[in-house]
């Protein structure tokens, strides 16, 4: 708005490089205490937050003889969130999804067999101490009572620049935001971990999601075990998105998958063939633990993949779904 009659004015804005050329609009004037309104579009393939602004408004006079250039300081973040690929619901029902009737039942209520158990911390009481859990993993081990584990998951994404070759980190970051955003529209109870441990969660859990994976980068660290370790200390589903393992950190995450609790990988396939053989037999060890697995080499196999999961869960079919 402008207190004063103004003659012409050319109007940019400033955006990054990556949003396209800047808008610049050119304005008649505009009368005193009048306003003036202009929109414009702008959009990127690569994810990412990006700074808008400030606006910088150029006057001139009727004849063109004097300028003033003024730049206000107010900006704009936008933020570019990963593609998400729809995911749609198993054709059949049933506790692999937790979306039965039984969906919310507690370990509290369940069997022995059904005890997903955590580590011991200060202040639980011994009668909440799993013995057998505590014996199988070498460390004290308690219940996790009144945990309504089929509505509880944790979405694992590995982010080791080492375990992906060309564009299978932005695959990965496609699979793990469109797996998220589905998991938020069934009403999952989720928390997102990496190999750097737990993401601190900022609002919703789908938010903080986004939020993360539109600036997320590839991580220089080689090993899987903060974000292993965040993963024992939760019960509920895990569902991993990951790059190449070798058999030994395939063999740590098998272990983070405790009681009866589902967990399900996603293993992003490179061109390799002796790479493919090393994710092929990483694929093998999660399996043998109980895990169901698919190997994805591209977008466009993502929906079926994760179809063909859910199918094998609910008819018993083989645990290695191959795309």
């Amino acid at each position: 708005m402008s207190r004063l009659r103004t003659g012409l004015l050319l109007a940019e804005d400033a955006v990054p490089y990556a949003l396209g050329s800047r808008p610049r609009f050119v304005l008649d004037g505009i009368g005193s205490g009048g306003a003036k309104e202009f929109r414009y579009q702008v959009g990127s393939d690569t994810r990412g937050k990006y700074t808008i602004g400030p606006l910088q408004v150029r006057v001139a006079d009727s004849f063109g003889l004097v300028s003033i250039t003024r730049a206000f300081t107010t900006t704009s973040t936008l933020t570019v969130t990963p593609r998400i690929i729809s995911l749609a619901r198993p054709p059949l029902a049933g506790n692999w999804l937790g979306d039965s009737e039984h969906g919310r039942r507690s370990i509290s209520a369940s069997g022995e067999d059904d005890v997903a158990p955590r580590v011991y911390q200060t202040g639980d009481g011994l009668r909440r101490v799993h013995w057998r859990s505590t014996a199988r993993y070498g460390e004290l081990m308690v219940r996790r009572e009144e945990q309504h584990w089929r509505n509880t998951a944790s979405l694992f994404l590995d982010t080791r620049r080492a375990a992906y070759a060309g564009p299978l980190f932005e695959l990965a970051v496609i699979a793990a935001a469109s797996i998220g955003v589905h998991m938020a529209g069934e009403g999952y109870d989720a928390r997102m971990v990496t190999d750097a441990g737990e993401v601190p969660r900022q609002g919703t859990f789908r938010d903080t999601l986004l939020d993360t994976l539109a600036v997320i980068r590839p991580a220089r660290d080689s090993g899987l075990g903060a974000g292993i370790e965040a993963l024992t200390t939760a019960g509920g589903q895990i569902v991993a998105v990951l790059g190449l393992l070798n058999a030994g950190q395939a063999r740590q995450l098998a272990a983070a998958r405790r009681g009866t609790a589902p967990g399900l990988a996603l293993l992003l396939v490179p061109g390799e063939r002796d790479l493919a053989g090393q994710s092929a037999a990483c694929a093998q060890i999660l399996t043998g633990a109980g895990w169901r697995v698919a190997r994805v080499p591209d977008a466009a196999r993502l929906a079926p993949a994760w179809q063909e999961l859910h199918q094998a869960g609910a008819t018993g079919a083989p645990a290695l779904a191959e795309r």
